[in-house]
């Protein structure tokens, strides 16, 4: 039975949900799926990765993006992956990944057997989904027909702009301790699929849609890697709303008319509309 999820907002679609569980390989993951009451022919399905800095977050903390996302017109898979530090890089991205091919394979569950498939999430979730897809490109998996990347964290060094401005940094906030406990190591963070900000080849990647905002502590790297991107040959759509929006701690709220997620909705709406097939 589908629960119904989110108070409305903005006459949004409305928005059931319901557990899963995706078996990949031996191991399966917890998840929730999220699907309007009226599911169009063309809707997409997007595997949506939670916040919380590797270590915390969970399928109930990542309800509002996965609502909004499924609000935008698709039906969401939001999976409730290994956290950091008992388990370390590469293991939750190995777990989603396979949940990620499954989900390619058994697509006609959800939607139509040939309905386009994202990747999408917020904070280290965008970190993940943007991983999974240099992932599916470099191992020939799900043809991805996009990446939804909220406030994405995709830079370990944490030494930019905006996020000095937010008085975090290298030392002492909770997304250095969630990239020390993710990682493991420091050499770890040269890894593409850890900090896809640094990988060297990015041409190839699906169509990305990044949203920020003007207070976000992730706004510089989100701007790094869309211009990256955009370098590569890659098709990018890239938002900056506008502050004070309480980025990315309004992820958590349910969202509310003229909020920060009630317009990101408006824009992952038209990333739908720009990347279906034709």
């Amino acid at each position: 039975m589908l629960a119904t999820s989110i108070q409305p907002y903005r006459n949004p679609r409305a928005v059931f949900w319901r557990q899963e569980t995706i078996a990949a390989g031996t191991a399966s993951l917890a998840a929730r799926l999220y699907a309007p009451a009226e599911i169009s022919a063309e809707a997409g399905i997007v595997v949506h990765l939670h916040g919380g800095s590797f270590t915390g977050g969970s399928l109930v903390e990542g309800e509002a993006v996965a609502t909004m996302l499924a609000e935008a017109g698709a039906v969401v898979i939001s999976l409730d992956y290994p956290l950091a530090p008992a388990h370390r890089f590469p293991e939750a991205l190995e777990a989603t990944y396979g949940a990620l091919v499954a989900i390619g394979k058994m697509r006609a569950r959800w939607a139509a057997r040939h309905a386009p498939l994202y990747v999408a999430g917020e904070e280290a979730g965008g970190n993940l989904a943007a991983a999974l897809a240099l992932m599916a490109r470099d191992r020939h998996g799900p043809a991805l027909a996009g990446q939804i990347l909220l406030s994405p964290m995709l830079d370990a060094c944490l030494g930019t702009y905006s996020l000095r401005s937010a008085e975090a940094g290298p030392v002492g906030c909770h997304w250095a301790d969630g990239w020390a406990d993710y990682l493991g190591t420091p050499d770890k963070a040269a890894h593409p699929y850890a900090a896809p900000l640094n990988a060297t080849r990015l041409a190839g990647l699906p169509p990305a849609l990044l949203i920020s905002a003007g207070d976000d502590p992730m706004r510089d790297e989100a701007a790094a890697y869309a211009a990256r991107l955009q370098e590569a040959g890659v098709s990018v759509r890239h938002h900056v709303q506008t502050a004070p929006t309480q980025w990315p701690a309004a992820y958590a709220g349910a969202p509310q008319n003229d909020s920060c997620l009630c317009r990101a909705c408006s824009h992952v709406s038209d990333f739908y509309a720009l990347t279906a097939p034709p």
